[in-house]
């Protein structure tokens, strides 16, 4: 096909208050493979344009969001082949972009915006070959005017409801092993800390997360599952609906931490152990824990505030009716033990925050920060696979001990 005739097929199919679904013609509509080869910025006075060169022409569906104001740009499944570092640095409008899997089959961009801003246009230009570039051109605006974003509601799904404990007496288990799941965190379009040598969190945890679950596995001892398996992103609800459903009798979520201010970075580091609490036991706790419960944010997500006191406190009362928190408390201490024995722990390894992954009324949950990306030595160790084999045998250890603990109260 001729490419001036090519590129007049690739269609501006909707543009209405900002919100654009680009439409490709159907012998393209679901390519085999799709690849995001380079992505660029480009300030021209008040206008910033983001553009995307695809492999292939997709449908492509663009909305704006605020709290923090983003513009996102959903797509299918793309692979992206672009710089370890691509979207840190911004310009223009944009403070800086990530990309991902938002969902099995869709990947999703979200640019930052440093103010609100509305999409002044958006079309996909033919390349060489079959090859297309989308761009997105954003113009600033007024907090008034944006309101919530064009994708304000369309994304908003329902959190999470915590029904009264009464109604959540559990069944005695009929189960021969202890069902364990690990969580590692963030994935896909949430990358997590990115270190100074542009090593992903997401990853890191990942690997780690794969190590522990072969040896859990291979000790025969326990029925093992993981909220991830792939890099692809899984919401906070969506986690705690999984361990739900698995009625698990442990979750361990796994993370890696960072220090911002450069002049502490050299000198903080080493793993820590969370758990839930009101009142973050301290302020490092406070902040982390802050950080960690705006994933879904960072995804792109709407979703419905459901971060309250009184959520919190009615969960904790729950909590404090059974052994839960006791037994949540015992994991900790026999992580930090276990653990100390093989890796470095940071000066305070306990400690205690309201995170929303960890607030599970019947299953005993801690959260690890194995060690700061920001750290030279623990970024090191934490990409080492030989380190990653030596933390999953402890791990797997601690929970050994943590589980015939439990059996001998038990009996």
């Amino acid at each position: 096909m001729p490419r001036g005739k090519r590129s007049g097929l690739i269609s501006l199919m909707a543009v209405l208050l900002g919100l654009v679904t680009l439409g490709v013609p159907a012998a393209w509509a679901k390519p085999a493979s799709v690849e995001a080869t380079r992505a660029e910025l480009k300030v021209n006075g008040t206008r910033t344009s983001f553009m995307l060169d695809l492999s292939e022409g997709v449908r492509a569906e663009i909305f704006t969001l605020a709290n923090p104001y983003r513009v996102i740009i959903d797509l299918p499944d793309v692979n992206f082949r672009l710089p370890q570092n691509a979207g840190q640095k911004g310009g223009g409008l944009i403070s800086a972009f990530r990309f991902g899997l938002l969902d099995e089959g869709k990947a999703r961009i979200v640019l930052d915006t440093k103010k609100p801003v509305l999409i002044g246009n958006a079309g996909m230009s033919a390349r060489t070959g079959r090859a297309v570039r989308l761009t997105v051109e954003l113009v600033g605006t007024t907090p008034k005017d944006f309101g919530a974003g064009t994708g304000g509601q369309r994304t908003a799904y329902a959190p999470l409801q915590q029904q009264p404990y009464e109604e959540r007496s559990r069944k005695p288990k009929n189960r021969a092993k202890p069902v364990i799941l690990i969580d590692p965190g963030h994935g896909g379009i949430d990358p997590g800390t990115i270190s100074f040598s542009n090593h992903k969190e997401k990853m890191v945890v990942l690997a780690v997360a794969k190590k522990l679950k072969d040896k859990l596995a291979d000790s025969g001892r326990y029925e093992v599952h993981m909220t991830r398996s792939r890099d692809v992103f899984v919401s906070l609800d969506e986690r705690l609906r999984l361990s739900r459903k698995l009625d698990a009798d442990l979750f361990i979520s796994l993370h890696a931490d960072a220090i911002g201010q450069k002049k502490l970075a050299s000198s903080v580091r080493g793993a820590t152990v969370y758990t839930l609490s009101e009142k973050a036991s301290d302020e490092t706790a406070r902040i982390m824990a802050e950080k960690e419960n705006a994933s879904d944010a960072i995804a792109g997500l709407q979703t419905t505030e459901v971060d309250s006191q009184e959520e919190v406190r009615s969960i904790l009362i729950d909590l404090l009716k059974r052994e839960t928190a006791n037994f949540s408390a015992d994991l900790s201490n026999t992580l930090v033990k276990r653990l100390r024995k093989t890796i470095s722990l940071s000066r305070t390894p306990q400690r205690s925050a309201a995170f929303k992954v960890l607030r599970q009324a019947d299953t005993p949950s801690v959260l690890i920060e194995l060690g700061y990306m920001s750290h030279k030595e623990d970024e090191k160790l934490l990409n080492s696979s030989a380190w990653q084999s030596s933390v999953a045998a402890a791990l797997t250890s601690a929970i050994d001990s943590y589980f015939a603990k439990r059996t001998a109260k038990a009996r």
